[in-house]
């Protein structure tokens, strides 16, 4: 597929440490968890990471639940697994080391049924929870050394092309990088054995597996020598597909009901896979023809897709009466009725609506209805804490926030928040010292160091801003000199 363009993320990821000479010794789980997270830093960086709170929720409660139906599923390394979608149409999904599972927006638009979605989720929580990333890195002991930092900004390329690895890399380890990502015959046929086997203990109806290898089979046909990027990094071949056909003869069918939220992230995620004007354009007039449709379900999914349609168009009106459609849909249905109180996908809308209307004590209100009724929906919250600022409660909001970063410590978007809070409130140390957290967090270094600098030279800092201050900044110092070090050795 030739040369692929690079992001900002990508072009940084050469500063990427190295874990370890692979030729020497095996990858260990630590290292392999270190790792999946300095490419993850990176990832969340690229303007093409989906950060949308429901779609990553719902991503994770899919990847949680088949997780949850097998004590064996999250492997020998018991990780703690983070699904997450990239906005690219490119039919593409991916492992990172560590337990970090991305789906492309077009292959989630392209799955059916939610069990054809399981299905491949199940095929890439096979191959974490084998260790086959990790086998890679360590098999191919004649080849040139490879540097883990040089691997992970190749995996990062290849997300969107398998054969950008080949154009970043030079020489002789080009091909040895590009062998490293191209999981082989024995792994594909081990994962899928994984994946089936997670796939019929979550209740999901395993032809899902078939139906969607075999839909990719046959678009293959049409790319000749120029495979899509799925097939060219999972080798897909009749075998395969034969083998997994051959587990279902002993299997008892099993219909499985598809989800409100799967059908709703399909509606967001063809939204947010491109929110140009044209982009909106299509959407629109996809929902519009699915409207069009007999199924009531259909008309929900498709009243909601133009409610969010509306709402990136900053038409808030025509917004709100779309949702009120399809939320009075919803109550008709027979399938999903009873269910509105318990998704979070008509809340985040509904808050967003509501602030971007600037009607902040609806807003309000609405948030803190929504973190009674789904008070783990981390997205839920996030957006109380926004509801307040707008409402301008930054108090209140600060007091929230702060709560919040005793019990979520790591999550950096609550920082971002806090800082803006600050800024409305006028504590300007207060402000940089919480974007360098939020900096920290993410593995920018270099900002957070920058940030903390500037908090120190505030005329407002205070003793206590001051002692975090050094703190971090001794801290932060130590692993920037690191990062600098291996970057220095890779020269």
């Amino acid at each position: 597929m030739g040369s692929a363009h690079l992001s900002p993320g990508l072009v940084q990821a050469q500063n990427l440490p190295t874990l370890g000479d692979t030729s020497r010794e095996d990858l260990s789980p630590l290292a392999e968890r270190k790792l999946g997270e300095q490419i993850m830093s990176f990832v969340r960086r690229d303007p093409d990471f989906m950060n949308d709170a429901p779609v990553s929720e719902y991503l994770n409660r899919l990847g949680n639940k088949m997780l949850e139906s097998r004590q064996d599923a999250r492997g020998e390394t018991s990780y703690n697994f983070e699904f997450f979608a990239v906005r690219d149409p490119v039919l593409n999904a991916f492992a990172f080391p560590g337990g970090f599972i991305g789906f492309h927006s077009g292959l989630i638009l392209a799955a059916q049924t939610e069990s054809e979605l399981a299905s491949v989720m199940g095929h890439e929580i096979g191959h974490v929870s084998q260790r086959h990333i990790a086998r890679m890195l360590t098999s191919q002991k004649n080849d040139a050394l490879i540097p883990l930092a040089a691997l992970a900004l190749a995996v990062l390329a290849a997300r969107s092309s398998p054969d950008a690895a080949m154009a970043i890399a030079t020489g002789g380890q080009g091909l040895a990088i590009q062998k490293q990502l191209n999981f082989g015959r024995d792994a594909e046929r081990e994962a899928d054995r994984v994946g089936f086997q997670i796939l019929r203990e979550s209740g999901f109806d395993t032809s899902g597996m078939v139906s969607f290898f075999g839909r990719l089979q046959n678009a293959s046909r049409n790319y000749n020598d120029n495979l899509p990027p799925y097939l060219r990094s999972h080798p897909l071949t009749s075998e395969r597909i034969a083998d997994i056909q051959s587990r279902l003869i002993d299997e008892r069918y099993r219909q499985h009901a598809d989800s409100l939220e799967f059908l709703l992230t399909k509606a967001r995620v063809r939204v947010l896979q491109d929110s140009t004007i044209q982009g909106l354009m299509d959407a629109s007039t996809f929902f519009d023809n699915q409207l069009k449709s007999g199924k009531l379900e259909d008309q929900i999914t498709a009243r909601y897709g133009l409610a969010f349609v509306a709402y990136k168009r900053l038409e808030f009106a025509s917004a709100r009466k779309q949702l009120e459609q399809s939320r009075k849909m919803l109550e008709q249905s027979t399938v999903y009725k009873g269910m509105l109180s318990y998704s979070n996908m008509y809340v985040d809308l509904s808050i967003d609506i509501l602030i971007g209307d600037k009607q902040t004590a609806a807003a309000v209100k609405e948030a803190e209805k929504g973190m009674r009724d789904l008070p783990l929906s981390r997205g839920v919250a996030l957006q109380y804490a926004e509801a307040l600022l707008a409402d301008s409660k930054e108090e209140k909001a600060a007091v929230f926030l702060r709560d919040q970063i005793v019990l979520y410590r790591q999550e950096s978007q609550l920082f971002h928040l806090l800082a803006k809070v600050y800024a409305a409130q006028g504590k300007q140390a207060a402000q940089h010292v919480a974007l360098a957290e939020a900096y920290g967090i993410e593995g920018n270094l270099a900002a957070a160091l920058q940030q903390l600098d500037i908090a120190r030279r505030e005329k407002d800092a205070l003793y206590y801003e001051l002692s975090v201050i050094d703190a971090r900044e001794r801290e932060w110092k130590e692993k920037h000199k690191e990062q600098l070090a291996d970057e220095k050795k890779r020269r």
